[in-house]
């Protein structure tokens, strides 16, 4: 391979050959090396010195990120490399590993048409590992492995050669069990990875060396060699016979599909419009001769440009002048500029063409997610994340003439990361923000801090519950304030296959569209009666309207629709979002004058029959839970296992491997709050380390469930009662 360095005139130009792009994203756990391993291969596109290579960690480019080592959000960066003779163009998505942070990771997934999985040997599949590599197969991105930092099975685990080889292909062997668990069916075969077709690469991303089955042809060297030569910590020749760059540039572009490959299987999986429309053909042709049409995975605010789109374009061309419409908002934009990112750096060039990834300047009022479209097309499957925010802060300004400030800062920050919620405590003021975690509550205030410069205040985290029905209840009658109408509800679970598909996304929030919506409700588990009168997806919620003959019912169903999403997002037990409730409108009584049926009447009275169904049913609260993997020294492992149990944990397995035992359990969300990591640091010497991954909500014990709604009330400014079916029923 000939090295040369690229300017940005000549990327634009490689940008046009669709056979010489790849589009890829770089996923792991935390600290399993993907910034590290990034590095190396920005010193071969000449962006860095390759003696800086692994420190210069030059993607994690905001200072909080640089003071943690720890990559916090998705960075892009296009590369241009020679292979072979010919140029190619690598556009790149460092991710983080952090859980906190996997939103970041979730939304790079519908840019990228392949992965590289970057994995410590010596930790082996991680929680994150599996929960990426998901993400990445659900949107039908190819993975490759790159097994890293494998010198330390040799420096600190002290195995043999033999023992290495054996580590190594079981950690290949467990990969491919993941695969085959969550790969599309049409591929679980050939996305296997293979150190023998070339499709597995291993070696140290922090020492620069790397082999593979073609670097060890080409360079005429075995593993025997590497070992012996990682045994005699001889780092210069190793770079020599196993080039990091090379092992992992000839993975990429061998192994990897390019745009005009991949868009043919991704299109029909993440865009449900009609494949044989003018769009769709361009769309699965990756034609850049046709109109443009785009999807925003990722935000960028710029003090100078306000909030850049980062977006893949399908089909077509992005350049300076064309006019394009945003999906769910009127008329067309002037783009004003086009731009590639070189990490923190973004690059204005002339044009952007099909399979490429492309910042937009100039475009306002557009989210992650959007469609962007020269024509107004059916809009790209929404991007679902895995876990849900579960922690929440109070945040407020140290100075109130800085409230307005706080309150721009926070939609900047929430729009750039959509797991992000803020919203306003109606009865305190406050700004309540909640995140993924303590560790994602914790980078906002730093943030909020030092980029926007607003000193805050912020309250102890608070656990978010969710609040659904124990059974079946109803008909209920709802009475408008004025009594000049009447609504008949019944309230009951909500299929358990059916909030399935909502959390995966094959059943989409908002109003159902179509035969295909229906179609996805009934597999899932709903009723097709019910399935085909669904008014509107809230919260993992339903309504439905099954009322037959009523007059004015197409009237007033604007104004159901928006009681009904006021129950669910504020609960009648303590005030906290629903989740799980079908709700039916069966019969009702609609004054003809539209004088007497507003949203002063119509609201309440759908709302409160809500509220008295569910208390009917009887509400339990729903509390967020972590899954863990702790790592100790076997010595403490009953200390640790007595310490999980006392804080509600469930151990589900234990594993041990020499000294070192891992445990794996379940966990409520608000025992991790009260001093979790001090206690269990303290326990175990600070030799402990564990990684979470979100798991999902399970009913509260039945036992703890009145204090905890006496709190949540008290803490809402609520009375803190409960109220019973009769307060909603008068």
């Amino acid at each position: 391979m000939v090295r040369k360095e690229y300017v940005v005139e000549e990327i634009a130009k490689i940008m046009h050959d669709i056979e010489r792009i790849r589009n890829v994203a770089i996923i792991a756990h935390v600290h399993h090396g993907k910034t590290t391993l990034t590095d190396s291969l920005l010193a071969r596109a000449g962006l860095i010195s390759k003696t800086v290579a692994g420190d210069a960690l030059y993607t994690n480019y905001e200072a909080i990120e640089k003071d943690r080592r720890m990559t916090i959000k998705s960075a892009n960066i296009s590369l241009g490399f020679d292979y072979n003779g010919k140029d190619y163009i690598i556009n790149l998505i460092d991710t983080p590993g952090h859980v906190d942070f996997g939103g970041h990771v979730t939304r790079s997934m519908r840019a990228v048409d392949g992965v590289v999985l970057v994995v410590d040997p010596v930790e082996g599949v991680m929680p994150q590992t599996e929960t990426v590599l998901r993400q990445a197969l659900k949107e039908k991105a190819k993975p490759v492995l790159f097994i890293n930092k494998v010198d330390r099975l040799l420096n600190e685990l002290k195995l043999t050669q033999e023992q290495t080889f054996e580590r190594l292909l079981k950690l290949i062997s467990d990969i491919n069990n993941l695969i085959d668990r969550y790969a599309p069916e049409e591929f679980v075969k050939d996305w296997k990875v293979s150190v023998d077709n070339g499709s597995v690469a291993m070696g140290s991303a922090y020492k620069k060396w790397a082999i593979s089955k073609p670097i060890m042809d080409k360079y005429k060297t075995t593993f025997k060699d590497i070992f012996a030569l990682t045994a005699a910590s001889d780092e210069k020749k190793l770079q020599e016979v196993a080039p990091i760059d090379e092992a992992v540039l000839t993975m990429i572009i061998d192994h990897l599909p390019s745009p005009h490959i991949a868009q043919r299987y991704r299109i029909p999986q993440i865009w449900h419009g009609d494949l044989n429309s003018p769009d769709g053909k361009a769309m699965l042709d990756t034609d850049a001769s046709a109109g443009t049409n785009i999807v925003v995975f990722n935000i960028v605010y710029d003090p100078h440009s306000g909030d850049v789109p980062v977006g893949r374009i399908f089909s077509g061309v992005a350049k300076k002048g064309i006019e394009l419409h945003v999906s769910g908002s009127p008329g067309t934009q002037r783009l004003q500029q086009v731009g590639i990112y070189m990490a923190a750096e973004r690059v204005a060039v002339e044009q952007i063409p099909a399979g490429n990834i492309v910042a937009l300047i100039g475009l306002k009022d557009v989210n992650i997610g959007d469609t962007i479209s020269t024509d107004v097309i059916d809009p790209f499957e929404q991007i679902t994340h895995y876990s849900k925010p579960v922690v929440t802060k109070a945040v407020e300004a140290k100075d109130t003439r800085d409230t307005t400030k706080l309150i721009e800062a926070l939609r900047e920050l929430s729009k750039e990361d959509p797991t992000i919620v803020t919203e306003i405590n109606q009865e305190t003021g406050e700004h309540l923000v909640s995140g993924m975690g303590e560790l994602h509550l914790e980078i906002i205030e730093t943030k909020l801090r030092d980029d926007f410069k607003i000193p805050v205040i912020t309250s102890p985290p608070i656990v978010i519950y969710r609040e659904t029905i124990n059974s079946k209840a109803g008909p209920i009658e709802g009475k408008t304030p004025n009594r000049h109408s009447k609504f008949y509800v019944t309230v009951e679970p909500l299929p358990e296959g059916v909030q399935k598909a909502i959390d995966e996304g094959s059943i989409r929030e908002g109003k159902p569209k179509g035969q295909n919506a229906i179609e996805a409700m009934v597999a899932a588990g709903l009723d097709r009666q019910i399935a085909k009168n669904v008014e509107e997806v809230s919260n993992k919620c339903m309504l439905a309207d099954v009322t037959h003959g009523v007059q004015y019912m197409n009237e007033v169903m604007e104004l159901l629709i928006d009681g009904f999403d006021e129950a669910v997002k504020d609960g009648p037990l303590a005030r906290e979002k629903c989740s799980g409730v079908l709700v039916s409108v069966v019969d009702a009584t609609i004054h003809e004058d539209p004088v007497h049926r507003g949203p002063a009447q119509i609201i309440p009275a759908i709302r409160n029959a809500i509220y008295a169904g569910m208390l009917t049913a009887g509400v339990t609260l729903l509390e967020p839970k972590q899954d863990f993997t702790i790592n100790i020294p076997q010595e403490y492992m009953s200390n640790v296992i007595t310490f999980i149990q006392g804080r509600r944990g469930q151990v589900s397995n234990i594993t041990q491997d020499r000294e070192q035992v891992s445990i794996i359990a379940k966990m409520p969300v608000a025992e991790t709050l009260k001093g979790f990591s001090n206690d269990l640091r303290g326990l175990t010497q600070g030799r402990a380390i564990w990684y979470t991954a979100f798991a999902g909500y399970e009913r509260l014990s039945p036992d703890l469930q009145s204090r905890i709604v006496r709190e949540i009330r008290e803490r809402k400014g609520q009375n803190p009662e409960p109220p019973t079916p009769a307060q909603f029923m008068d």
